[in-house]
Order: C-alpha cells, then sequence, then structure tokens
C-alpha cells in the first residue's frame, strides 16, 4: 500500500515538473520563502548565510566567493548557458530562424527593452539611480509560460509563440546589455585569453569535434578569464552556448541501418539463451545501442535538455531565495531617486507600450506581419505579460548601483520587481480574460 502511494506520489511529481506553470509557481513560491526568511525572526542568518565564504585556503590567501556570489556568479552561469542555447537552437531551427520569421518578436523584443529604459532613464536622470535603466528590460520566461498555461485555451498557440520567441529575443538583448553596460574595469590581458578560448572552441566546432566533455571543461577556463577580464561571468556561458556543435556524429539513416544489425544481434543471441540473465552479446548490443542513441542526437540538443530541468527546478529557485528577501523596515526608503516608480512604468507600461509600437510600426512599414490569427489587442495582452521580468531584472539589479546609495536602491529595486511583475501578471490574466469573454458575446 505504501508502496503504490508512493509511486502515486512521484507520478504526480513527474506531471508537475512537465507542466509549463510548475517553473513558474517553484520560483515564486521560493520568492515568497525568501521575503518571509527576510523578515522573519531568521532575517540575521538569512542575511548571514549568503555572505558566508566558500572557498579555499592557500598558504594564507583565499581562493573562493561568497555563497552569494557562487550563486549570481557561477550556478547562474548554468542557467545562461541554457539561455544561450535556447536562442542557438531558435535562431537556427525555431520561431527565429530567418529574416521573416525572427523580424517580428525581434523588433517586439526591441520595443520591449527600449520602452521600460527610457520611462527608468527620463525619471532618473542625473541621479545616482540612472544607472538601473536595464532592470525593467527583461521578460520572465517561466514566469510568463506560467501565467499562459494557467490561461488555458484563451490564449491562441499564435499568441503563445509570439511571447516565447519575444522572451528569447529579449533574453539576448538583456545579455548584450548585461555585457555593455554592467561590466566594470576591463582587464586586456584577459580578455585577450577569453578570447582565445573562443577562438579553440570555434576551431573544434569547424573541425566537426562533439565530445561536449571537451567543450564543457574548456568552458571552465572560458568563465575564469571572463569572471577575471571585467565582462560579467555569467556572459562566459552564453559565448560557450554559441559554440557548441549542432549537427550529431551519424546521421538518422546510418543509425537506423546500424539500429538493424544491433537488434539482429540481439535477436540471434535470444534464439540461443537459456536462462533468464542476458548473453554477453545481448549486453554488448545495449552498450553499442546506448553509444548510437546519443552519437544520432544533435550535441546542443542534447546538452539543453540534460541541463534545462536543472536550471528551471534547482537554480533559478536557488537564485530567487538568495537574491528576493528584502527586509522591510527603517531601511527601505521608496522615495529614493524614482527607482520604484522606474521599474513599476517600465515594466507595467513600458513593455506593453514598446512591444505594441514597435511591431505596429514594423508592420506599417512593410518591415514584418502578424501572424494572421493574431489580432493588434492580442499583441498589447502579450506585451502586458512581458512585463513579468523576475530572474534576469534581479539579476541585472545586482551588478546595476554602486556606491553609498547601493545597497538601500538595491532593495528597492528587487521590491519593485516583486510589485511590478505580479502587477503586469494580473493585468495581463485580466486583459485575455475580458477579451476571452467579449469574443463569446
Amino acid at each position: 500500500m505504501e508502496l503504490q502511494n508512493n509511486s502515486g506520489i512521484l507520478e504526480t511529481f513527474k506531471k508537475l515538473t512537465k507542466s509549463e506553470s510548475f517553473a513558474g509557481v517553484l520560483l515564486l513560491c521560493c520568492a515568497v520563502l525568501a521575503m518571509i526568511a527576510a523578515n522573519s525572526p531568521l532575517s540575521e542568518m538569512y542575511a548571514a548565510l549568503w555572505k558566508s565564504k566558500i572557498g579555499l585556503d592557500i598558504n594564507g590567501s583565499f581562493i573562493g566567493m561568497s555563497l552569494g556570489a557562487w550563486i549570481n556568479d557561477a550556478l547562474m552561469a548554468f542557467f545562461f548557458l541554457v539561455v544561450g542555447l535556447e536562442i542557438k537552437r531558435e535562431v537556427l531551427f525555431g520561431e527565429l530562424a530567418g529574416f521573416k520569421r525572427a523580424a517580428l518578436p525581434v523588433i517586439a523584443a526591441l520595443g520591449g527593452m527600449v520602452g521600460p529604459g527610457l520611462i527608468y532613464y527620463a525619471l532618473n536622470a542625473g541621479t545616482q539611480s540612472a544607472h538601473g535603466f536595464g532592470i525593467p528590460m527583461a521578460t520572465d520566461i517561466a514566469f510568463a509560460l506560467g501565467v499562459l498555461s494557467v490561461l488555458g485555451k484563451r490564449v491562441s498557440i499564435s499568441v503563445k509563440v509570439f511571447l516565447v520567441s519575444l522572451a528569447v529575443a529579449d533574453d539576448l538583448g538583456a545579455i548584450i546589455v548585461i555585457a555593455v553596460f554592467y561590466s566594470n574595469g576591463l582587464s586586456l590581458s584577459w580578455l585577450v585569453v577569453a578570447a582565445g578560448i573562443i577562438v579553440v572552441l570555434m576551431v573544434l566546432n569547424k573541425m566537426g569535434v562533439k565530445a561536449l566533455s571537451l567543450y564543457m571543461i574548456l568552458g571552465v577556463f572560458l568563465w575564469i578569464a571572463v569572471h577575471n577580464s571585467g565582462i560579467h561571468a555569467t556572459i562566459a556561458a552564453v559565448a560557450l552556448a554559441f559554440t557548441i556543435p549542432v549537427s550529431p556524429k551519424i546521421d538518422t539513416l546510418s543509425f537506423m541501418e546500424k539500429m538493424k544489425v544491433v537488434v539482429s544481434h540481439f535477436q540471434e543471441s535470444e534464439k540461443r539463451k537459456d536462462s533468464v540473465l542476458l548473453q554477453s552479446e545481448q549486453v554488448e548490443a545495449l552498450h553499442h545501442l546506448a553509444q548510437h542513441k546519443n552519437a544520432v542526437q544533435n550535441p546542443l540538443v542534447r546538452l539543453e535538455h540534460a541541463l534545462a530541468p536543472y536550471s528551471s527546478f534547482l537554480i533559478m529557485p536557488i537564485f530567487a531565495f538568495a537574491n528576493a528577501g528584502v527586509t522591510i523596515g527603517a531601511n527601505i526608503d521608496f522615495g529614493i531617486d524614482y527607482v520604484f516608480l522606474g521599474i513599476l512604468c517600465g515594466l507595467v507600461l513600458g513593455k506593453p507600450i514598446g512591444i505594441f509600437t514597435f511591431t505596429f510600426l514594423a508592420e506599417k512599414l512593410g518591415i514584418a506581419a502578424r501572424p494572421q490569427c493574431v489580432s493588434w489587442v492580442e499583441i498589447f495582452g502579450a506585451g502586458a505579460l512581458g512585463g513579468i521580468g523576475f530572474t534576469m531584472s534581479i539579476f541585472v539589479t545586482n551588478l546595476a548601483f554602486s556606491g553609498d546609495h547601493a545597497l538601500v536602491a538595491t532593495d528597492v529595486a528587487k521590491i519593485s520587481i516583486l510589485i511590478a511583475s505580479f502587477t503586469a501578471g494580473i493585468l495581463g490574466s485580466i486583459f485575455f480574460f475580458i477579451r476571452d469573454k467579449v469574443c463569446h458575446h
């Protein structure tokens, strides 16, 4: 009975993890838990945890970082690797493949970055907080997908595809913004080392080397070089993703021929078998089967599928728990410049207005065209959901502020992101609920 219960729980968990909304729900739960921890009797312990040093002490010199830095710089590199792999796949084979298909979501994403960025900067120009213009620029795919799955059939497949491809293009834009505007004190020698490693990775790709382990090992050295160069270390993961090979070791036809040989050997051995144990030839056949199975898969897709669950269900929730906890007390000053208003207006108003305006202009100028079944009302609704900017916005917040007011501005920004993302999600949902009611009447 207990085994049945356990298997039932496991099946339910498997179904949950396969649902689009689960990653977003888990992320939200971790953010809420972080806020509870930061405003409970455990607040000092919570704050001290992320400052604790992890590393090696070699001859009196410490090599390592704080736990918070390990999460934000090293663990999040895997998140950015998955984002990079997703962007490359979409550009080569997906919704961003070819100018005509890519034009609309890329232009929409550009509008969704320019709109919020301009609103934030206009409100904070000339202040110490002006450098935070990149905070409201990003869209969180996990949260946006979560809201879309809750809305169900009220949102058409075309709108979902538009929003997801927009979010992927938006991620690429956010990566460029981080690399260009949020890098500190560039070291030319380390940049040369990083460039050299990228060249080696590109050469391996051109030579047809498919061993993912070799790319990942070189990726670690690339991360160290980029980390020391002054550019944010997670950019190394994106650069690595773009060098991962796409074509498999063997083509599908060769794989099918090899499978026929393996299966025939397995069947021949089965005829001679006199016990429940597999014959040595059968074990060998299974070994070849596993080898060929990996060889026929695209290295890029194989790596993305291997890492994506860890990114969605482990790395992002840990990042949310480590970064969303803000102690709401006397230290919170919502009057600090216009950080709160800049982020709130940027995500809630700037996103839909920017996405709608750029899409509208692109169609009127003949640069791109909407999918036939997507209305302007749905474009605006998708833009409203694009204002959910959790993970990447918090990531940029950690890089945006410096000086005396950095700590206060960072806390205000994080609360602003949570409020703005929640508001954008609610408004976007209401938008599609009303549109659905109107259309059915």
